[in-house]
């Protein structure tokens, strides 16, 4: 059994929390991401800062823009997942980025790389469907986890969540990651849907920003993903919030 399938063998939801990696800097990334495990967070998703983040709104835009003007690299996320991987062999590692910065590191390398270091999983934002055999062949030990969005048909999240593994990750809301006021009206039988149509565990991100909202959410997935709530907070308050999450789903 994986990392990321005792996760979810649990019999609570996982939390998972997205922070910029690099960002304000390398050294505080690290104590961030330190904080957000601290907090309780079953996996960590390891943003990979990139110049033009279309899937990003302007929290994490603007965190991308910071930690690369700061020297953020790749090669220095890979190392410090590799410290965290050391100090941390429970918790779940997912990278998170853009193709392009993938492709240009060396697929193969890369590859090489997240297996050495323990990665559990890579998310690949931009990378359709169409175009996933030509990760495939690098993919064996890694899971490749899903995007399906708001719109996508159950027919289509189907065939998008074959020759995946991990967790698939539903989008809850059409546009860019954010904090919302709300949440879409449909989104519970849209959950539903998606856990009843596929074998893997489900997590629902986009626009979660509170405790109160994960909890709601949570109800109807196996799993919750927060971004901007958490890179938008300095370090210090980084750990009590995420604290506050992860007791608001232990509840339910």
């Amino acid at each position: 059994m994986s990392r990321l399938q005792q996760i979810f063998s649990r019999q609570q939801k996982a939390l998972i929390i997205f922070d910029s990696c690099g960002y304000p800097t390398m050294e505080e990334s690290e104590k961030r991401l330190e904080k957000i495990i601290s907090g309780g967070a079953d996996i960590l998703e390891l943003g990979v800062p990139f110049s033009d983040p279309m899937a990003d709104g302007p929290v994490i835009q603007k965190a991308s823009q910071i930690a690369l003007a700061q020297g953020a690299t790749l090669q220095k996320i890979l190392d410090m997942a590799k410290r965290l991987r050391a100090r941390h062999p429970e918790t779940g590692l997912v990278l998170f980025g853009y193709y392009n910065i993938f492709l240009q590191y060396g697929l193969e390398k890369l590859a090489a790389e997240l297996k050495n270091i323990g990665i559990d999983g890579i998310l690949i934002v931009d990378l359709p469907y169409e175009e996933r055999e030509e990760v495939l062949p690098y993919s064996d030990g890694i899971d490749l986890i899903p995007l399906i969005g708001p719109s996508t048909d159950i027919e289509r999240a189907k065939k998008l969540m074959s020759n995946a593994g991990g967790f698939a990750y539903c989008i809850t809301v059409r546009g860019v990651t954010g904090e919302r006021k709300e949440l879409p009206p449909e989104l519970t039988e849209r959950l539903r849907a998606l856990r009843e149509a596929c074998d893997l565990p489900v997590a629902a991100g986009f626009g979660i920003s509170d405790p109160e909202t994960a909890a709601m959410v949570a109800k109807n997935a196996d799993a919750i993903v927060i971004g901007s709530a958490v890179v938008k907070l300095p370090t210090a308050e980084v750990e009590n919030f995420v604290s506050s999450v992860k007791s608001a789903l232990t509840k339910i």
